[in-house]
């Protein structure tokens, strides 16, 4: 197994390659180069794994075993879940009116990227520790990403990570659970702009091939593989907890409703299809809805600005991993995907070519969600089942809520031709408890685990990065000091 950059400008990697790398060095991203795709035994095989053992059947599909072996992987990954709350490390809950909601937010920092962080977490110090080597990591988060990234490496000595997040658009819970951590390798700087604003002095540390090569620098954003890798099970759990039968033909169709931001998930749900998995895809995204746009009229362009929204995780107008969708969608062409992603780099606007748009239109369905949207289904939620949903959850909820009940699908059992509803499954990316302002103007009373309280009550520490300061002269500052140490 091998990966190439989508832009094709720098040869193949193996996985360690791609984990260490982030971006490739031609901007583009690693994608491997064959997606394995499973027979209809297999996908029989799988459906009766947990969710621990699907993450590992899948990695080890990507990973291969002259890298890490087996048994080793096996341990990483049970490693990696091992402070997650719950046993089965994710859950689905079925609620009324047809809404399942599986939540994947059980583990230290109650969002989803605790799942692919911490496994990511581990990969890397495998190879560290391997390698006797040191790594600077730098991170961009508009929420959730900060947190669960600094979680997966906190008091690690053979890495110091830096993370970048954007003062008065996280939550404060959110904000806490960064700032809260102190710990030698831990750098937190809270910067006065949007998270597309906070990713550029990134880049340009990135594009600085010196300085990264000397630091040996990489992401824990989404851009990085093995953040995608981990995340394409939850698409497989989600199929196998709601399938009705694996005993039909052809096998039934599950639709997986995905809230996105950098489209991280839809991504891995895209690479599940592919792998051939049977599920309809939507992609449903708050007032930043460029990626809707996209899907509805291949209108892949930036909006005045970013809107600030309930749903703040997912306030980005820069989509990184729609390159990754287009190169899947393109057959692998990346002389197409590198003129195309240089187009929108340029203008900030691009119009998908007729072909590429249907193929698109296709694979993904889309929805967007005002801010009025998301507290009506939470509200709603919280009335027919006493649930709180935060509000990237409910962006999914309001496309349940406003669509009708899944399309009648024709499937034969033993000869006999039976009707069918498509089940729904929606991905919950939070837990509720790290969103109060939302509850609260929803009318609903937070509920907050000892946890989250506590956060209010600890030492906080972080570097502010001013307007008109120049951000990435800052980092480079704060990354040599801390590499002389």
């Amino acid at each position: 197994m091998e990966y190439v950059s989508t832009r094709g400008g720098v040869g193949a990697v193996d996985f360690e390659g791609a984990l260490f790398s982030g971006y490739a060095s031609d901007g583009g991203l690693f994608m491997p180069q064959c997606i394995p795709s499973l027979d209809r035994d297999t996908l029989r095989s799988w459906s009766r794994l947990s969710y621990r053992e699907l993450v590992k059947e899948l990695c080890s599909l990507f990973i291969t075993a002259e890298l890490v072996p087996r048994s080793t992987l096996n341990d990483l990954i049970d490693r990696a879940f091992s402070r997650f709350r719950h046993k089965d490390v994710v859950h689905l809950s079925r609620l009324k009116d047809g809404l399942n909601v599986l939540e994947l937010w059980h583990g230290v920092t109650y969002a989803f990227k605790d799942l692919s962080l911490s496994c990511t977490g581990q990969f890397l110090q495998y190879f560290l520790e391997k390698k006797q080597k040191r790594i600077t990591i730098l991170v961009g988060t508009s929420g959730d990403t900060g947190s669960s990234a600094i979680e997966s490496v906190r008091g690690q000595k053979n890495m110091d990570i830096f993370v970048l997040l954007p003062k008065g658009f996280c939550t404060q819970i959110q904000e806490l659970q960064m700032t809260t951590v102190i710990e030698d390798n831990v750098h937190v700087f809270a910067a006065h702009g949007n998270s597309d604003e906070i990713d550029e002095p990134i880049k340009e540390l990135f594009a600085d091939v010196d300085f990264a090569r000397k630091h040996n620098l990489m992401s824990l954003n989404s851009v990085n593989w093995s953040r995608i890798m981990v995340q394409i099970a939850h698409h497989f759990y989600a199929y196998f907890q709601c399938t009705p039968s694996l005993d039909t033909t052809p096998l039934p169709m599950v639709e997986v409703v995905v809230p996105t931001g950098g489209g991280g998930n839809i991504t891995a749900g895209c690479i599940a299809q592919k792998m051939g998995l049977p599920i309809q895809l939507v992609a449903v995204v708050n007032s930043n809805d460029i990626i809707h746009r996209t899907v509805q009229h291949g209108d892949f362009s930036l909006s005045e600005s970013v809107k600030a929204t309930l749903a703040s995780a997912m306030d980005i107008q820069e989509p990184y991993n729609m390159e990754r969708i287009l190169w899947l969608l393109l057959g692998s062409d990346s002389c197409l995907t590198k003129m195309l992603m240089e187009q929108f780099s340029v203008s900030k606007s691009l119009k998908l070519p007729e072909d590429l748009h249907s193929k698109l239109s296709e694979t993904l369905r889309s929805c967007s969600a005002s801010d009025e949207d998301i507290i009506r289904a939470m509200q709603r939620c919280w009335e027919e089942n006493r649930y709180l949903l935060c509000p990237h959850s409910a962006v999914a909820a309001h496309y349940h809520y406003s669509q009708p009940a899944g399309a009648r699908l024709h499937q034969k059992v033993s000869g006999f031709s039976l009707l069918f509803s498509m089940p729904r499954c929606c991905l919950a990316p939070a837990s509720a408890a790290k969103f109060q302002d939302a509850l609260l103007r929803a009318g609903l009373v937070p509920q907050l685990p000892p946890e989250i309280t506590a956060l209010t009550a600890m030492e906080t520490r972080s570097a502010p990065l001013e307007p008109g300061q120049d951000w990435a002269q800052a980092l480079r500052e704060r990354i040599e000091a801390t590499a002389q140490r």
